[in-house]
């Protein structure tokens, strides 16, 4: 119903026509990853035994249980890299368009850049970047 309810905006001229694109782009990307695992399901031979079921660990049966424990701090260090990862998303629009943004951009960024830095050097005094 929704489809069809699209398909008729479309045709009419909507303003949904401009979206045509993206929602193609979307069932696209999500047929490519459904359609692999259905036919997968499908055709592949299922012979289930305790050889397969269990876990695998360089040919040898596992040594010890699988679920091991990290320590808190990797999980620290795992948040900020993300959070300047994220930054650097961030960092290479404005690069590209820096020269048009004029003083505004830059003092924006700067700002932003800023705030980073202040956090990296309280996480930095803190210790949470050493490794005990």
């Amino acid at each position: 119903m929704s489809i069809m309810f699209l398909i008729l905006l479309i045709q009419k001229g909507g303003v949904l026509e401009n979206y045509l694109p993206i929602v193609v782009f979307i069932f696209l990307g999500i047929a490519f990853g459904i359609v692999p695992m259905l036919i997968g399901y499908w055709l592949g031979p299922s012979k289930p035994d305790e050889e397969k079921n269990s876990q695998f660990e360089c040919g040898f049966p596992p040594f010890d249980d699988s679920r091991m424990y990290f320590n808190v701090r990797y999980y620290l260090v795992a948040i900020l890299f993300i959070l300047f990862d994220l930054e650097v998303a961030f960092v290479f629009p404005w690069a590209v368009v820096q020269s048009q943004l004029g003083w505004f951009g830059f003092i924006g960024m700067s700002i932003f850049l800023s705030l980073l830095v202040v956090g990296f050097i309280f996480e930095w005094k803190k210790g949470a970047l050493e490794w005990e």
